[in-house]
């Protein structure tokens, strides 16, 4: 059946212009006005606003990591992306030691295939840079791939040297493919880290002094100083501190391709959120954590003036309390002490809403400027525009009908995510997506879930597009 959605605004990254959409199998057949409608399912979105999905770009799905595994699957994680205005994302897909890159891939399609409720894409994080997992980058291709990442944090697990960082950028940059970067120094980390424990510092709030906003900012400056030295395009992902946003700038006023993203959690919560009594701060653990006020102001900064081009979420969520029957281990297994606290907070549902509500309803950014940020960019960056990101004649019918009067509190007693709290317990924001599409199919209708696993399709990438 055909689908005409009428009387709304249609927000892109370029215009804003009131029109219909008319969808047939699952694509985007025209724009314009007055579409016949006999025997059409129609939307009336008077008074909305029409926009293409949201795509996360930086996601882990049931992924084992601190001696468990994040609590949202496939499923659980893409019914609550759907919620929140987000109908595509791209998780990480991570190599085990003495395996190939290729069979990550492959263990990660199997994760999602029967449960996944909207379209994905897998990363492949490399841990074992051996000279056969180098001379294997340019077949990930083969199975959609066109994006790694590598650690320069997690000694031990998954960091690698800087040989290795440069071998991959250079490889990937060979074969029109884009390498991703952690940018944490991890062996600043450990030496802090040591200290801390030694000394007895325990508390939450010391996981922010080991993950210093220094650490943070001199691996990044020496990523970018890696793409002058390569000429290798490269994406550092979930960026948290000023300094390091500085390097950004510097690095792309020289004209180098490397691009900036950071998490929707670095727009609201400073490092204050980790220092509270008990183990309250634990919930708020992530790598990067949070950092202080004034580079909270320098992300702002770097969204504006194009330092950064996408917000993501890095969602790993953990149960707070995952004692409770029929849950994984969570972040109590570090209450004797914050390094053993699982990393990773919960976000893919909260994105949207709380974007809207903290940058356009603030006049931080303009309704195009949010589209550009948390679908188009994401989507030109990897491969994917224009079938998904847009809005236009031929692409996906990834479609939100958002209404941007509607108030709406979040509260993990309300939300779709598979843990027992949310970043931004009792946030009320103006603008909520009221009908979410994908590829034509409406998933959630108001409070009404549609949706059902399986339906979600891999997104098979060819390549990464132009540098933005």
């Amino acid at each position: 059946m055909k689908t005409i959605i009428k009387n709304g605004t249609v927000i892109t990254a370029g215009d804003s212009i009131l029109q219909d959409i008319l969808i047939e199998g699952g694509v985007i057949k025209a724009l314009g006005k007055n579409f016949p409608e006999y025997g059409c399912n129609i939307i009336d979105a008077k008074g909305k606003y029409i926009m293409p999905g949201g795509i996360d770009a930086h996601t882990h799905l049931d992924m084992p990591f601190g001696g468990t595994v994040s609590s949202d699957d496939f499923f659980t994680g893409h019914k609550a992306a759907a919620f929140g205005g987000t109908t595509c994302h791209i998780d990480f897909a991570l190599q085990s030691k003495g395996e190939t890159l290729k069979k990550g891939v492959q263990d990660w399609k199997a994760r999602a295939k029967d449960k996944a409720a909207v379209d994905y894409s897998f990363h492949i994080a490399v841990t074992d840079p051996t000279q056969e997992t180098i001379d294997e980058i340019p077949s990930l291709k083969d199975e959609g791939v066109t994006s790694l990442k590598v650690f320069l944090a997690y000694k031990g697990v998954f960091q690698v040297d800087d040989t290795a960082f440069m071998s991959t950028m250079n490889k990937a940059a060979e074969s029109g493919m884009l390498t991703m970067v952690h940018a944490e120094n991890g062996d600043a980390i450990a030496v802090k880290t040591k200290e801390l424990l030694n000394a007895g510092k325990t508390d939450m709030k010391y996981h922010s002094v080991a993950h210093s906003e220094a650490i943070e900012a001199e691996a990044i400056n020496r990523a970018v100083s890696f793409v002058e030295i390569t000429g290798a395009p490269l994406y550092i992902v979930h960026i948290a501190s000023g300094n390091g946003i500085e390097a950004v700038r510097k690095g792309r006023r020289k004209g180098l391709p490397v691009m900036g993203e950071t998490c929707v959690q670095y727009l609201f919560i400073t490092d204050e959120a980790l220092d509270q009594e008990g183990f309250e701060g634990a919930k708020y653990i992530c790598s990067p954590p949070p950092k202080k006020e004034e580079d909270k102001k320098a992300i702002w900064e770097g969204l504006t003036d194009n330092t950064l081009q996408t917000i993501a979420t890095d969602h790993c969520p953990f149960w707070f309390d995952g004692t409770k029957e029929g849950r994984t281990p969570g972040k109590e297994l570090g209450k004797a002490s914050w390094d053993k606290v699982p990393n990773g907070v919960p976000g893919i549902e909260d994105r949207f809403p709380m974007t809207w509500h903290g940058a356009v309803n603030s006049g931080k950014i303009t309704p195009n400027k949010f589209v550009e940020l948390i679908s188009t960019n994401p989507a030109k960056i990897f491969g994917m525009y224009p079938k998904k990101g847009t809005i236009a004649v031929g692409s996906d019918a990834d479609i939100v009908v958002f209404d941007p009067n509607k108030k709406h509190t979040i509260s993990a007693e309300t939300h779709h995510m598979n843990v027992d709290y949310n970043l931004y317990e009792g946030t009320t924001v103006t603008g909520w997506p009221e009908k979410v599409l994908v590829r034509g199919k409406l998933l959630v209708d108001g409070e009404k879930w549609l949706g059902e696993a399986g339906f979600g399709e891999f997104v098979f990438r060819n390549t990464h597009n132009d540098i933005i």
